[in-house]
This record gives structure tokens, sequence and C-alpha cells, in this order.
């Protein structure tokens, strides 16, 4: 739909063409009309994964509702305490060995979105379950442009033997389309921009793409004249919201062509391709990216993985040479609980740039964090021990009006996250009676 040249009301799903680009916009007032004022912004859901558990002495909270210190690893999101609600006592049983010898660290991606048990094969039998995500995405997803969005920071094989005879297809992969099918996720913040800001037609091949790309400098450029022609029609607070939006995703751009002449491909196993570069502002882009998506409602659905399962990768830039998998077999070691810690709190300050990302965007009467909802955790407590019960689980967000911040939830020991992910679904308006292994869905 291109832009009226006096909307009275504008539609929700009008995009800026221009020169094989179609931009969608973000909630301005003058969609308000369309969407009859008193319209509840949709409901968001992100899900982001961080492998090998926590050090957990510095994530557990200490104190009960509204009067607990945040610990020092959740200290960087103190600016987004009252839509800060943290856990205790949520399990993974689907995580549990259940006779199938060692691989917790597969099961623990591959049951943290299912609560499934996944059958430990390494060929093509893969067996697991619907994560929430797919499970929402009927709810959530019908009114954006792509549905759902799988992103990582870490690739890997699509299959063979990944954790202890269980196949890659577990350690890679937290969404599942359904038991046998999962969703792969990209890893490259380029194509993840090209899929959610370029022409879909214009993108289906990519020599067409690779034309596109040296035609403009920027997709901005492209969509100008109707940028210019909406603008005219729009008020002075719709004007100030959409200067930002573009603000912002000329930032992101800039940023990409950064990291492109700055860290070329680079080949991996099995023809996986992958940006090098600076891993801290790599994470920060595809947060932002994350809010952009968001924020045009090109998808209400997203999942991130920050590593894979038992992810052993270093992290030099943090003064962490060593794997990250090596390092959760720490033994007591202090010297090595000392990098987990710096590994673990560089994840959440990542998920701190997030939320600000959210907090600052406006979604209808609100900000994007008031009406979103993100998950945040680990399928695994503590690495060494490769526990699945007390999990790290945070909720970051108001989920309009549906979740409650400034809590520290303590429902009974061994309470299964299925319980909350149930709740989730109750806040979509799904009334099944249960998902995965939960028993109820979670309250507070």
């Amino acid at each position: 739909m291109a832009v009226p040249l006096v909307p009275r009301a504008l539609s929700r799903r009008t995009l800026l063409r221009g020169a094989g680009a179609a931009l969608a916009l973000p909630w301005l007032d003058a969609m308000q009309p369309a969407l009859r004022r008193t319209a509840r912004p949709p409901l968001r859901a992100v899900f982001v994964y961080a492998p090998n558990g926590k050090k957990m002495d510095d994530w557990r909270p200490k104190a009960g509702d509204g009067q607990f210190e945040l610990p020092f690893l959740l200290e960087p999101l103190a600016p987004w305490r009252s839509k800060l609600t943290v856990f205790r006592n949520l399990a993974l049983d689907g995580g549990r060995a259940h006779g199938d010898g060692p691989g917790d660290h597969a099961r623990s991606g591959a049951s943290f979105l299912t609560g499934a048990h996944p059958k430990k094969t390494a060929g093509a039998d893969i067996e697991n379950g619907p994560s929430i995500d797919q499970a929402l995405l009927p709810s959530l997803g019908a009114g954006s442009r792509l549905g759902s969005l799988e992103l990582g920071l870490e690739p890997g094989r699509p299959a063979g033997n990944c954790d202890s005879g269980y196949s890659c297809a577990y350690t890679n992969n937290i969404s599942w389309r359904d038991a046998r099918t999962p969703l792969p996720k990209e890893t490259d913040p380029r194509a993840v921009f090209a899929r959610l800001f370029g022409d879909p037609d214009d993108l289906l091949a990519a020599e067409s793409a690779q034309r596109t790309a040296a035609r403009r400098k920027s997709i901005l450029d492209a969509v100008r004249s109707d940028t210019a022609r909406l603008t005219r029609s729009l008020g002075a607070a719709d004007r100030g919201k959409l200067d930002e939006y573009l603000t912002a995703l000329r930032d992101v751009e800039k940023r990409l062509g950064e990291t492109s002449k700055a860290a070329p491909q680079v080949a991996l196993p099995g023809e996986l391709r992958a940006p090098t570069g600076d891993p801290a502002a790599r994470l920060r882009l595809m947060y932002d990216l994350i809010a952009l998506a968001l924020a045009s409602d090109a998808v209400r659905v997203v999942t991130f993985m920050l590593g894979n399962a038992g992810s052993n990768r270093g992290y030099k830039f943090l003064g962490v040479p060593e794997g990250h998998h090596d390092l959760s077999h720490h033994g007591g070691r202090a010297d090595k609980l000392e990098q987990i810690r710096k590994i673990n709190r560089y994840h959440v300050e990542g998920l701190a740039h997030f939320a600000n990302a959210l907090a600052t965007r406006d979604d209808g009467d609100g900000k994007l964090l008031d009406h979103g909802c993100v998950l945040y955790g680990s399928g695994l407590a503590d690495g060494n021990a490769h526990a699945h019960v007390d999990l790290p689980i945070l909720l970051l967000g108001g989920a309009g009006g549906r979740a409650r911040g400034n809590r520290l939830v303590h429902p009974p020991k061994e309470t299964p996250l299925c319980d909350l992910y149930l709740a989730m679904l109750r806040w979509a308006g799904d009334q099944r009676a249960s998902f995965g292994d939960s028993r109820s869905a979670l309250s507070w």
C-alpha cells in the first residue's frame, strides 16, 4: 500500500516504497482512527537464550517482592526494575537425562522453549516438540508481515553429532515448528536487515538484490519521495516519531556498512558463513534490529540465541580467551568462576541495551517495553552441575499490563518452566489446557 496524499486514517500496513524498497512504518497517531483508538497495541514476545547456565550466586536475588536487591549480574537492568520480574524454582525436566546418559547441554537448548525431552540421536530421526514462540504465533503473528524471526550470534552445523550423541539440530536451534522441524536461525545482521526492510519481490534473487544494493546507498534514499509525501500529511508529533524511527534505521545501516568493511566473511565448517568483527557491536546491532522489527510490526515473535547450547566461544574482548563451555565446568575454581562472571555480566549488559531500545520507542499509548515481554534465561542453572532446576529466568516488559514488574516470584520447587509459557499463551488469548510439561498457568 503506497502512502496516500492526505491520509485521514493511516493504515498500520502502509509502506514507504521506491526503487525496490518497501519500508514499514512505526506506530503513528495518524493510525489510531483506523485502529479505533481504543484498540490495545499487539503483544510482542522475544525469547533470549544464554548458553551454559550462570554463576548463580551472582544471579539470585535474596529477598522478597519489591524489596530485593539486584545482584551483580542483574544490576544493568536497574533502570527498568519496574518492568522486571525474576523467577526462582523453575525447572526443565525435559533437560534431564531420563536414562539417556550425557548430553545435558544439547537437552538444555532443545527443551528450553519446548519443555520436551529430545530423542537422543545424531541422525535424521530427530524428535523434540513445538516451541512456545511458534505456539504463540497464531495468536500474535497474524497481523505482522513476516510472522516470526529466529536469530543467533553463533552459526553451527545443521546436522551431525554435537553433544554426546545428540544431533546438532538440538544444540543450534531453540525454535521448533513441530517435533521434527527446527527453524534455523539467521546469524548475519545484513541478511536480517535485508529480510526486514528490502522489497520481498526484489530479494527473491541474489543477483537482483546485489544490483539493488549497488543502485543505492541507503534504503532511506530509495523511499525519499514517499517519505516526503507522507511527512507533509502528518502532525508535528507524528513527524517527530517518524524522524526518530528513520534516524535509528539509518544508524543501523551505517553500522552494517562499517561492519561489512571491517569484517570480511570467513569460511566455516559445512559451508556456513558469518561476519567477524567487534562481537559487542554485533550483539548490540542484532538487538537494535529486533527493536526495529518490532517497531515496524514486521514481526511480533522473536527468538535470539546468544550462543549455541554448549557453546565454547571465547570472549577475548572481555579478557576471557578460554572457551565458555570449558569454563562452565569450573570445578569450583575461583579463577574460572570469575571468567564466567564476566561473560554472564556481558550478556545481561546486552539485554539492558535492548531494554533501553524498547523503552524509548513509541507504541500507541506507551512504549514497546510497556506492550511487549522479553523472556531471558538458560536451560541450565550452574553449568558445572548440569542443573536443570531453579533456572536463571527473568521477564522484562509490561506485556500490555498483563505482567507485574519489580517482583521476585517464588513458586514451589520443581515448577515447570512451561507453567510460565502457559501463562504467556493465556495473555495472547490462547486457552489451551497445557503446553509442554506444564501443570497449570503460573500466576503472580
